[in-house]
């Protein structure tokens, strides 16, 4: 179990927006799990433009302004999205136990939708680059 999971989903996501959360409860799945909780708060178009200002925001507070890519975020968010349109789980930890290709073969979900890395390219930090293979729709 990861440190996220020490945390209420308000609470991460307070501390996350305010940029008090430890940063050690920021992994690859804490990020998973912010776009669940802001999806099923906000809906996915507003949790899209919550995330791209909260998540470079963050990573900027740390000194790490550069992690940001905002295709990635994107394109994770819409991952997620489309995963939550397959379940009934009523928390992040179901729903990430149900569908752990999102965690642990990313890189290779993204893959099917891209045919370039939208982890390296520079482009793909600044803006959203859609999808040259499967559409997240």
């Amino acid at each position: 179990m990861q440190d996220h999971f020490s945390l209420s989903d308000e609470e991460f996501e307070t501390q996350f927006a305010n940029r008090t959360l430890n940063p050690k409860f920021f992994s690859h799945e804490a990020h998973l799990r912010l776009a669940w909780i802001h999806i099923k708060k906000y809906g996915l178009e507003t949790s899209i433009t919550h995330l791209c200002t909260q998540i470079p925001a963050y990573a900027e507070s740390l000194g790490a302004g550069d992690k940001f890519n905002k295709t990635v975020t994107v394109a994770a968010t819409k991952a997620v999205y489309h995963f939550m349109q397959k379940t009934n789980a009523g928390n992040f930890s179901d729903f990430i136990v149900q569908f752990p290709r999102l965690q642990y073969n990313f890189k290779e979900l993204m893959d099917a939708h891209y045919g370039i890395n939208i982890f390296a390219l520079e482009q793909a930090k600044h803006m959203f680059l859609e999808p040259d293979r499967l559409p997240f729709d």
